[in-house]
Formats: C-alpha cells, structure tokens, sequence
C-alpha cells in the first residue's frame, strides 16, 4: 500500500511540475501515412512493400515527456502466390507509448522518439476480400523517430519512419504456423495541437 502511494504522489508531482512549466498546447492529434517494408519473411511468405496509416493523440505531460495511443492500418502483400493467387496481410489495431521530443537549435524543428506497445492482429485476406485467416489480437512493440517541422502555431509537418514487430500464432490453412510480422515504414503526418 505505501508502494502505491508513494508512486501516486511522485506521479501528482510529476503532472503538476509540468502544468507549472509551460502554457502551451498539452494535446494533438496526428495523422500519417507511407510505405512500408517488410524486414523478414512472415512465416514462408516474402512480402512485397506495403501502405498504411495511423491515427494518434498525443498528451505532453512535461515539456518533452508525453504519452501516445492510437489506431493503425498497414496492408503488405506476397510476393509469390499461395493456393493459386497473391494473398494480402493486412495488421490492424491500437499503438500506446512514451513519446520524447526536443528542439533543434532555435530553428521551427523538434526531434522525436517513441517506444511503445502494439495490441494487433493479422488479417490474411484473398484477391477479392475474403479473409482467409485471421490471428486474433496480442501484443507487440513499436519503436520510431522523426521530426518535426512547425507550419505555424498549431500545425506541424511530422516526417519520420517507425519500426513495429507483431508475433502471432494461428492456424494457417490447417496448419499451426508462427507468424512474424516485422517492418519498417517511411511516414510522413501531419499534427494538429489544441
């Protein structure tokens, strides 16, 4: 019980101190696009480069600490075809995490960093839709980076690139296989403060 209270109180003392700091816009929102390359099979499949997109709210807690979380798409397609045609693996879910970001000289810029958690699943779906397969959601993580560019007092150009790995287990066309999905995306958003 004191373990917890004491985490309570440094955690109070922690949101005040940054309350105290700075006067500034304490949540955005972003939204960001790119390419994505698959950086290892996913089970025996070769993927060919992909598309996806995130939606993220962000909270500062101090001036360079915040938190994140969000939703996300990303579509990778087989390079081969399995069972007759090409097959798309579509992840899907929510992002969460510790974002940190600094300014870079007294330019309009910050660098950023975020490590955080993935709650995913993957869709394997046929040519025309049909979800062939799908692994139920579980865990991952998620690592990127980038900056950002400020367009005026509220708007930012956010270019960057993010990293997420998923490992899911499933019944794949009757057999149990694990599924690796690992890969890296080149992204650019664009954020909105309020």
């Amino acid at each position: 019980m004191k373990t917890r209270g004491l985490f309570l109180v440094v955690l109070l003392l922690f949101l005040a101190k940054g309350y105290a700091q700075e006067n500034k816009s304490r949540f955005s929102f972003e939204l960001n696009s790119g390419v994505s390359f698959a950086t290892s099979e996913l089970g025996d499949v070769e993927l060919k480069p992909g598309f996806g997109f995130e939606g993220i709210f962000h909270y500062r807690l101090q001036q360079h600490w915040g938190l994140y979380a969000g939703w996300g798409w990303n579509k990778l397609t087989s390079k081969e075809k399995i069972s007759g045609e090409n097959l798309d693996f579509e992840e899907t879910g929510y992002v969460f995490g510790l974002q940190y970001k600094h300014p870079i000289s007294e330019l309009p810029l910050n660098y950023y960093l975020r490590a955080g958690g993935l709650y995913n699943h993957i869709e394997t779906e046929s040519t025309d839709g049909t979800i062939v397969d799908d692994t139920g959601h579980g865990f991952g993580w998620q690592f990127a980076g980038g900056v950002e560019i400020g367009l005026g007092s509220k708007w930012s150009l956010m270019p960057g690139f993010k990293f997420n790995s998923l490992s899911r287990s499933t019944d794949y066309f009757g057999t149990s296989t694990d599924l690796d999905l690992n890969y890296l995306s080149l992204r650019v958003g664009i954020l909105k403060k309020f």
